[in-house]
């Protein structure tokens, strides 16, 4: 008996998954909840979940090292945007080394003196501002990388898992050849088909083993390339765990595109807004003078008598010499803006894209599953018994098992694609697509004779 029907070897509702970001003491979080319905590996087999995947990237991924090291920097700035202006101990003299009453220092007058500035207008409070603004602009811009990490992390989770079912189906596409090139052979010792028939079936299943080959290679690329985004060279699992055949529910455009809008990557222009505001305070400060002053004690060394000096100073029209600043940080702030629209009007593209992409996937892969599969499947048992009988002939019965073979390749690339416009979908919206309430284990559809 030919079998080619086989389960899935574990379940994992990609779709399911969940990524909530939050900020809480400058560490990026990530909430991931989702729905298993697994079964068990074989002990022999070291295989990784898509959370495993996810948690490695966060914790190891080069990409997020260097938001720490740029927090301490802002943090060392913000210690110093703290400072009050520092005090100044100065020392003058005069009438020294002159001629008559003024020859050597019996004419001399010395000054010690303390001297500071005055900041006008909260400056203090303008560059604290400023630079607490750049922490949270960091920590939105760490919240946008992260979130690109994670998806970029499913897209290629679920490129292998796609993978291993291509290899799985080449490896029975090499059994089937084998199986047909037995069939084949017996005729031929029966006189019921020419010799030139067992030579192509050879050549078939040559063709076929080179197919297998290229799909395994291919699999141990894209491990290769997942395992990167947590900085590994060589993969340390041999699968992934998942159903490539769960999609989740549907959720209307309109609905998903309002998630858009709490999108990190656009709440990370009102941070970027609010940056520009302290810029344009810290530059409105500007316009007014700080106030330089000094205090000390004269001494006259001719009288021996000592007096109390003091004095201040401030720059004049700074005020108008300051718009320039001003308004050119105006125009900065309002460039957000614009960014802004543009960058939601790019989501708006990217989201409708993948939504309609995706939705044809499913479209596709229902179709393949319900239909065409079913109808390919039962006229390659009836090919193969006519075949055998008799009846049809060599390229008829091989025409039938290719086009089995062509529509269940098509049936993983189907799923994998629409996975992989899931995961571009939550990644717009920031939030899971809603878990299916399907809930059967999907197979691949089997043959047997």
């Amino acid at each position: 008996m030919l079998m080619l029907n086989r389960p899935p070897k574990l379940v994992l509702e990609l779709s399911s998954r969940i990524y909530n970001i939050r900020i809480i003491s400058c560490v990026f979080l990530v909430a991931f909840s989702f729905t298993i319905s697994a079964a068990r590996a074989s002990s022999a087999d070291q295989a990784i979940s898509l959370p495993t995947a996810m948690q490695r990237s966060l914790s190891q991924n080069p990409s997020l090292k260097f938001f720490p090291y740029r927090i301490d920097a802002l943090n060392g700035q913000m210690e110093t945007a703290k400072l009050s202006p520092a005090y100044e101990l100065g020392f003058d003299t005069e009438n020294v080394g002159g001629t008559g009453n003024y020859n050597g220092i019996s004419g001399a007058e010395f000054t010690i003196a303390l001297s500071s500035v005055f900041e006008m207008d909260n400056k203090r409070l303008a560059r604290i501002g400023t630079v607490s603004s750049e922490l949270s602009l960091l920590e939105a811009s760490r919240q946008v990388e992260s979130l690109a990490l994670l998806g970029d992390v499913t897209r290629r989770y679920v490129d292998v898992l796609a993978a291993q079912e291509q290899v799985v189906l080449a490896q029975e596409a090499t059994q089937l050849s084998i199986d047909t090139l037995d069939i084949v052979k017996k005729r031929a010792a029966a006189g019921a088909t020419p010799d030139a028939e067992v030579k192509r079936a050879l050549a078939a299943l040559e063709q076929a083993r080179l197919s297998l080959f290229a799909e395994q290679q291919r699999l141990s690329y894209l491990k290769v390339s997942l395992s990167s985004l947590w900085g590994s060279s060589s993969p340390d699992f041999e699968n992934v765990e998942g159903n490539l055949f769960q999609f989740g529910e549907d959720i209307s455009f309109e609905q998903l595109f309002e998630r858009v809008k709490l999108n990190p990557a656009i709440e990370i222009f009102a941070s970027e807004a609010r940056l520009k505001d302290a810029e344009i305070r810290v530059a409105k400060t500007q316009s007014k003078s700080d106030i330089s002053w000094s205090v000390g004690v004269r001494r006259a060394q001719d009288t021996n008598d000592t007096a109390l000096v003091a004095g201040f100073s401030m720059p004049l029209f700074s005020g108008s010499r300051n718009q320039g600043a001003i308004s050119t940080a105006i125009a900065e702030k309002n460039q957000v803006f614009v960014k802004r629209d543009v960058m939601l009007l790019d989501m708006h593209n990217q989201l409708f894209r993948a939504f309609y992409n995706r939705k044809q996937a499913i479209l596709v892969v229902n179709s393949l599953r319900s239909t065409i599969i079913p109808s390919l499947e039962q006229a390659l048992i009836e090919t193969q018994d006519a075949y055998q009988r008799g009846r049809y002939g060599y390229l008829d019965y091989v025409s039938s098992r290719q086009e089995l073979l062509s529509a269940r390749r098509t049936l993983i690339e189907a799923a994998g694609s629409a996975l992989t416009y899931g995961a571009e979908i939550e990644q717009l919206t920031s939030e899971p697509l809603a878990s299916s309430q399907y809930n059967e284990n999907i197979k691949l559809s089997g043959i047997s004779q």
